[in-house]
Protein backbone atom coordinates (compact mmCIF):
# COMPACT_ATOMS: atom_id res chain seq x y z
CA UNK A 1 0.00 0.00 0.00
CA UNK A 2 1.87 3.31 -0.55
CA UNK A 3 0.42 4.57 2.61
CA UNK A 4 2.86 2.84 4.44
CA UNK A 5 5.65 3.23 2.22
CA UNK A 6 7.08 5.73 4.41
CA UNK A 7 7.78 3.06 6.90
CA UNK A 8 9.68 1.03 4.48
CA UNK A 9 13.26 2.22 4.44
CA UNK A 10 15.01 3.66 1.22
CA UNK A 11 16.44 1.21 -1.00
CA UNK A 12 20.43 2.64 -2.44
CA UNK A 13 20.45 1.48 -5.69
CA UNK A 14 23.59 2.88 -5.81
CA UNK A 15 25.17 1.61 -2.73
CA UNK A 16 23.84 -1.60 -4.07
CA UNK A 17 25.10 -1.80 -7.14
CA UNK A 18 28.61 -0.65 -5.60
CA UNK A 19 28.64 -3.58 -3.53
CA UNK A 20 27.94 -6.35 -5.58
CA UNK A 21 31.07 -4.63 -8.20
CA UNK A 22 33.38 -4.99 -5.29
CA UNK A 23 32.48 -8.69 -4.18
CA UNK A 24 32.82 -9.10 -8.49
CA UNK A 25 36.50 -7.50 -8.79
CA UNK A 26 37.42 -9.41 -5.16
CA UNK A 27 36.59 -13.06 -6.65
CA UNK A 28 37.82 -12.33 -10.21
CA UNK A 29 41.32 -11.08 -7.98
CA UNK A 30 41.10 -14.27 -6.35
CA UNK A 31 39.86 -16.34 -8.89
CA UNK A 32 42.57 -15.31 -11.27
CA UNK A 33 44.84 -16.54 -8.54
CA UNK A 34 48.30 -15.50 -9.00
CA UNK A 35 50.44 -13.09 -10.35
CA UNK A 36 51.71 -13.47 -14.55
CA UNK A 37 54.89 -14.35 -12.96
CA UNK A 38 54.22 -17.68 -11.85
CA UNK A 39 54.12 -19.84 -14.53
CA UNK A 40 57.23 -18.52 -16.21
CA UNK A 41 58.54 -19.42 -12.12
CA UNK A 42 57.18 -22.67 -11.94
CA UNK A 43 58.73 -23.53 -15.49
CA UNK A 44 62.10 -22.18 -14.33
CA UNK A 45 62.45 -24.25 -11.08
CA UNK A 46 61.00 -27.65 -12.81
CA UNK A 47 63.58 -27.32 -15.41
CA UNK A 48 66.85 -26.57 -12.27
CA UNK A 49 65.01 -29.40 -10.60
CA UNK A 50 65.60 -31.45 -13.39
CA UNK A 51 69.17 -31.22 -13.86
CA UNK A 52 69.56 -32.88 -10.77
CA UNK A 53 66.62 -35.00 -10.23
CA UNK A 54 64.06 -36.74 -12.24
CA UNK A 55 60.54 -35.09 -11.68
CA UNK A 56 57.13 -34.72 -13.18
CA UNK A 57 55.75 -31.53 -14.21
CA UNK A 58 52.96 -31.68 -11.94
CA UNK A 59 55.76 -32.23 -8.94
CA UNK A 60 56.45 -28.68 -8.56
CA UNK A 61 53.52 -27.05 -7.00
CA UNK A 62 54.00 -22.69 -6.97
CA UNK A 63 51.47 -20.48 -5.58
CA UNK A 64 50.72 -16.90 -3.84
CA UNK A 65 49.08 -17.28 0.09
CA UNK A 66 47.90 -14.13 1.36
CA UNK A 67 49.29 -14.02 5.14
CA UNK A 68 47.72 -11.14 6.62
CA UNK A 69 49.34 -8.39 5.28
CA UNK A 70 51.91 -9.84 3.23
CA UNK A 71 51.85 -11.97 0.52
CA UNK A 72 54.00 -15.27 0.59
CA UNK A 73 55.03 -17.49 -2.12
CA UNK A 74 54.38 -21.01 -1.34
CA UNK A 75 56.39 -23.76 -3.52
CA UNK A 76 56.33 -27.33 -3.11
CA UNK A 77 58.26 -29.92 -4.80
CA UNK A 78 57.40 -33.84 -4.64
CA UNK A 79 60.71 -35.98 -5.24
CA UNK A 80 60.93 -39.32 -6.11
CA UNK A 81 62.02 -42.06 -3.79
CA UNK A 82 65.82 -42.29 -3.31
CA UNK A 83 67.08 -44.66 -6.54
CA UNK A 84 66.68 -48.49 -5.19
CA UNK A 85 70.92 -49.27 -4.16
CA UNK A 86 71.79 -46.15 -3.59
Amino acid sequence: MPIFDFLRPKKNTAQTAKNRLQIIIAQERSSAGAPDYLPLLRREILEVIRKYVAVDAEAVKVDVVKDGEHDVLDISVALPDARPGA
